[in-house]
């Protein structure tokens, strides 16, 4: 199995990075492991990681009121799962469910806003690498949004 800074050092999303940005950021990680069914996180709570999905499929799913659970987007092995622990007030938007057994990195958004606290190119690395998480979730958001009310 490889450790995180390996897994990091190979991950496209962490391409350009130097090598002590990847050291750094891999001091907060750990690897995790979710059962079919477990809920990964839950739309309004506290944010405080996100996560590489190493193995499994977790669903990112909206509560649609009457129309019940909307699911947004499916993240399989190689994505980036959680934005919300980088934005204030570091609340989650969604609700993610693992869909089958998962094993991913979770990577403390606390340890990770300290050390951003002290490192602005870092700080600036991460918030541009993640506009790009959250535009896709918007676009995959306003596709579902164009489908259920499209009906």
């Amino acid at each position: 199995m490889k450790d995180i800074k390996a897994l990091l050092t190979e991950h496209a999303f962490f391409r350009n990075l130097k090598e002590k940005q990847i050291e750094t950021i891999a001091g907060c990680g750990k690897n995790v492991h979710f059962s079919k069914g477990d809920v990964v996180f839950r739309q309004g709570e506290e944010a405080n990681a996100f996560y590489i999905v190493k193995k499994g499929a977790v669903s990112i799913e909206v509560d649609g009121a009457e129309r019940g659970t909307i699911i947004i987007q499916t993240v399989e092995a190689g994505d980036i799962l959680g934005w919300s622990w980088l934005i204030p007030p570091h609340e989650w938007r969604f609700t993610a469910n693992a869909v089958e057994e998962t094993s991913a990195v979770a990577l403390d958004g606390r340890c990770l806003r300290g050390k951003c606290g002290g490192d602005d190119a870092l700080a600036h690395t991460l918030l541009e690498k993640f506009a790009g998480v959250l535009a896709q979730r918007l676009e995959k958001t306003r596709m579902q949004l164009l489908d259920v009310y499209g009906k």
